[in-house]
């Protein structure tokens, strides 16, 4: 498994061929701390031993053995481990449009479909979400698909909701979202947040309170995740990491290797050998 920062830490960041559109985790962190963030699909969490302590803008919550972590799409959250000896756990990050196959196949759910709850205690969830691992790491992709539908499906069930859909925006958030776009189109070289804000005819402090009210970051923090993300993207492609690193505007590749770390919870060589591998592993982290 891939090694992660902090003695007695181990994480697999990876990617089973036969599910292109789920990314798993399995690890245990003890010192690692995960900056704000955000996903651009789900976040299906499943503690097994220790806490991990999960901020969102509605507080805190802490998920122990027997819970199940649920974060909806693009909702900014940090994660820490709740007690001295950290957590482990198991994750799965199924894409958007799987959740809304699924919804749409076996639910009475429609629109975009997310979860009221955070964290619940849902210990037959948790099991599914194990099963899945086990079954990618096997290489039994009927398996594997198969019990990622029950999973989803008794989640949204028991948990799911059909999201609000959202009143025209206002001025604010219409600036935060030229900001966003303009980040976004000059990743590598951004201006600064008051070239930023007289570009698009507002304040430093308006833009800087509106993009954290729309995206629940400012906007370097936001910048951060971002440059993540494309450079995920690429590592995926096959983009050598020192390359990723200046295609997205980090300054080299060990900037890189830091940010990426701390947001992926693997660095960005270990992640990019990790994709699409498809061979059985031993279940238990490394001695």
């Amino acid at each position: 498994m891939a090694g992660a920062a902090g003695r007695g830490e181990w994480a697999r960041h990876w990617q089973y061929e036969e599910l292109p559109e789920l990314d798993l985790l399995r690890a245990r962190y003890v010192r690692h701390t995960f900056p704000r963030h955000s996903h651009e699909g789900y976040v299906l969490g499943a503690v097994s031993q220790g806490i991990e302590d999960v901020a969102l803008p509605g507080g805190t919550v802490h998920a122990g053995p027997g819970s199940v972590v649920m974060i909806n799409p693009e909702v900014p959250h940090t994660a820490r481990a709740g007690v001295p000896e950290g957590w482990v756990y198991a994750t799965l990050y199924p894409s958007a449009q799987v959740i809304s196959d699924i919804a749409a196949d076996t639910t009475s759910l429609r629109g975009t479909v997310g979860f009221a709850e955070t964290r619940v205690s849902d210990p037959q969830a948790a099991r599914l979400i194990r099963a899945v691992h086990r079954a990618a790491e096997e290489g039994n992709a009927l398996a594997a698909d198969s019990v990622l539908r029950v999973l989803v499906t008794h989640l949204l069930t028991e948990h799911g909701s059909a999201l609000p859909t959202f009143e025209p925006r206002a001025a604010g958030a219409r600036d935060a979202e030229r900001a966003r776009a303009v980040l976004e189109s000059r990743m590598a070289g951004p201006p600064t947040l008051e070239a930023l804000a007289t570009e698009l005819g507002t304040s430093p402090f308006a833009l800087l309170r509106a993009f954290k009210k729309q995206y629940g970051m400012p906007p370097h923090t936001w910048l951060t995740d971002a440059r993540v993300r494309r450079a995920r993207r690429m590592l995926d492609a096959g983009t050598p990491p020192a390359v990723a690193a200046a295609e997205v505007g980090f300054t080299d590749q060990p900037h890189l290797n830091r940010h990426f770390t701390r947001i992926v919870g693997v660095p960005p060589g270990a992640y990019q050998r990790e994709r699409a591998r498809t061979y059985k592993t031993d279940p238990e982290p490394p001695r």
